[in-house]
């Protein structure tokens, strides 16, 4: 194998690779990236056995072939060299590759390419295509409600599925850790209707992201019951779905919730951060008292001080005092990408919920805490 390739396109090929890569192995080849150079292009593949990367690159092929390298030392060489160098790497026999670029000479450790695991590929019962900028909102919007509980294992993902919304149905993600939840809702895509429901791992949702910056692109995806491919034309993202069933969310959704208060979110986030500094880094709990068109954030913590901002909202209903995790409400308030963001409450005991202004495809529900 030997074959030129523009530093540019190497690191960015290279990057995605190694990213999923983990960094403790007990499997050597596992730390390796898959080379494999054919006709005008080379291939990177990484796997940790539960998601396996293949990014496609432009390069100048003179002799075909494939070798196996430590894909974090070929990352940290190639992020070293000066741009626009041309990079050249060559099969050196006797278990080496060899890097070249201008003066710079590397010769890695490779292992035999047969030892790779290749993810079996399984037979997809939905095939649809998405925009990039539709699925980066799906999973950008949910992604922090994902639960770190190892024990509630099937809580580690976002939820991707077809649901019936009151527009119709609609592709949708829900995450959860049972103290907040985000429920976000596209148009559904065609050749999605029959789409199983998948646990996309949190691991996966993170890798996925990386794929999605371009907002002309056309993602490919493909689920089955056991995995879950995202494809754009230069990577190739596979991925096993978590083992177990998503739990009904739709009975935390609370549908009574009457008292309506709008404020504009930036200013209620960034009013949040600022008594919540206060406070002991454990509960973080800020108490919300509502009146007439007035809301007052309060923090009190005996051992540190107190803290007390007011802001304008609109409210209209009886007065009510509500308490919360500090770093819940920032979250939430932090996914509000139009200017207001509309709480909805029942009582100090109750679930709320929040959506962004007067759109209803994105939905979160937050827990109180005792104040």
């Amino acid at each position: 194998m030997k074959l030129s390739i523009e530093r540019a396109a190497l690191l960015k090929a290279v990057s995605q690779a190694q990213s999923v890569v983990e960094r403790r192995n007990t499997i050597p080849i596992l730390a390796n990236v898959l080379i494999e150079a054919e006709g005008n292009d080379v291939q990177f593949r990484a796997t940790d056995l539960d998601i396996e990367v293949v990014d496609k690159a432009p390069a100048m092929v003179e002799r075909a072939g494939a070798t196996t390298v430590s894909a974090v030392t070929l990352h940290e060489i190639v992020r070293k060299l000066p741009d626009g160098a041309m990079v050249t790497l060559e099969d050196g026999g006797a278990g080496r590759l060899v890097v070249t670029a201008g003066r710079s000479h590397f010769d890695l450790a490779t292992l035999p390419k047969e030892d790779f695991p290749v993810m079996a590929s399984s037979e997809y019962a939905s095939n649809f295509s998405a925009p990039a900028p539709v699925l980066r909102r799906l999973f950008d919007k949910s992604k922090f409600a994902i639960s770190t509980e190892e024990t509630r294992y099937y809580l580690n993902g976002v939820y991707m599925h077809v649901a019936e919304s009151e527009n119709g149905r609609v592709l949708r993600c829900v995450a959860t850790d049972g103290h907040r939840l985000a429920r976000i809702d596209a148009e559904l895509p065609e050749g999605a209707e029959d789409m199983p429901g998948v646990i996309v791992p949190r691991k996966t949702v993170g890798e996925l992201r990386k794929l999605l910056d371009d907002d002309e692109l056309k993602v490919a995806v493909s689920v089955s019951e056991t995995k879950v491919r995202f494809a754009t034309p230069d990577i190739t993202l596979t991925s096993k779905v978590i083992d177990g069933t998503f739990p009904d969310y739709t009975r935390v959704i609370p549908t009574g919730n009457t008292k309506t208060m709008e404020v504009d979110a930036s200013d209620f986030a960034r009013a949040v951060d600022r008594v919540a500094t206060v406070s002991s880094e454990r509960s973080r709990a800020v108490k919300l008292a509502l009146d007439e068109d007035r809301l007052v954030l309060s923090v009190n913590a005996p051992d540190s001080g107190a803290a007390e901002e007011e802001l304008a909202v609109a409210y209209g209903d009886e007065r009510l005092e509500i308490g919360f995790n500090a770093k819940y409400l920032l979250e939430i308030a932090s996914q509000v990408d139009r200017e207001n963001a509309v709480f909805l409450f029942n009582s100090a005991g109750d679930p709320t919920l929040m959506r962004e202004g007067s759109d209803t495809s994105a939905v979160y529900v937050v827990m109180p805490m005792r104040v």
